[in-house]
């Protein structure tokens, strides 16, 4: 039986999180539970870990541990969560972004362009919009801006044309249907990176990414109290230096307000400075290490 998903920094982004056993921590991105797991272990029988996961799938890791919830919705809600459990202020909190190895791997998820399959890309089944949706509805300038700003694809304009000629008289609903529609604009000496461009950005406007993450970081300066600790784990740039701006100037455009005497307005100080990345043993034993980056935040 294939591992449901193999944690990344795993060890690495525990440490950093957990500073005091007898405190509630949250696990924004439970996914296999890997992360949860090692958590719990370095808490005391008095601390407690609250994960989130809107995928169903996800539920069947939960482990039976009365220290630990599992609630089955979007990460950007949890300052709620929290609120209405009377939880606040958090000892830490934990995102280890992006899909799991379980989502990718099956093809009928449709998140991985190498395997046959619908274009779904939804982590949460019963979410309304698809990629399907996205390819056959959007209209050509919408398109054109998702390719551009969630995929930094250089011919965002081109793709989005040819999708909306070729959608004309047939639904575009598969991977292999879509991957022939794109054809033209897939270069043909790296057409694995470019399409895992497009499919990323797909994916990011399927499940409003970008919107969550954004919602989290600003829910986090609430939730967590002084001295507790911010973890995210990033897998591209997009998201990176959403996280770096946020930790680094407190605001998402990276523009540095200083108060009275020359110090930077932001509710965590970033510890370190810059982003911690897998070694090379990690890289050679999970591939998906490969493109991670882990920063730390330190509550004021």
């Amino acid at each position: 039986m294939q591992e449901y998903h193999v944690p990344v920094l795993l060890n690495p982004s525990v440490d950093a999180l957990v500073h005091d056993p007898n405190g509630v921590y949250a696990d924004a991105t439970f996914g296999g539970g890997g992360h949860s797991r090692a958590i719990l272990k370095k808490l005391s029988a008095k601390g407690k870990l609250i994960a989130f996961d809107r995928d169903d799938e996800a539920l069947a890791n939960a482990p039976d541990d009365k220290r630990f919830t599992l609630i089955n919705h979007n990460f950007r809600f949890i300052k709620q969560f929290m609120r209405y459990g009377k939880m606040m202020p958090i000892s830490g909190m934990l995102a280890d972004l992006g899909i799991s190895s379980h989502q990718i791997n099956v093809g009928e998820r449709g998140f991985a362009h190498r395997l046959e399959g619908p274009l779904d890309m939804r982590m949460d089944k019963k979410s309304v919009l698809s990629a399907a949706d996205i390819i056959n509805t959007y209209p050509e300038d919408k398109l054109k801006h998702i390719f551009k700003m969630w995929g930094e694809i250089p011919n965002a304009g081109r793709l989005a044309s040819i999708i909306c000629q070729s959608r004309t008289g047939q639904y575009i609903y598969t991977n292999e249907q879509f991957k022939k529609t794109i054809a033209p604009c897939t270069p043909k000496n790296t057409p694995a990176k470019y399409l895992s461009q497009v499919y990323q950005a797909l994916r990011i406007e399927v499940n409003g990414e970008m919107q969550a993450l954004e919602a989290l970081l600003k829910a986090s300066a609430d939730c967590i109290g002084s001295g507790g600790h911010l973890v995210v784990i990033s897998y591209h740039s997009l998201e990176d230096r959403m996280v770096k701006n946020f930790l680094q100037t407190g605001n998402f455009d990276g523009d540095r307000q200083t108060d009275m005497y020359g110090n930077v307005e932001r509710p965590f100080d970033p510890e370190p400075n810059k982003a911690i990345v897998p070694d090379d043993l990690e890289i050679n034993a999970n591939n998906r290490a490969r493109s991670a980056k882990m920063r730390i935040g330190v509550k004021r």
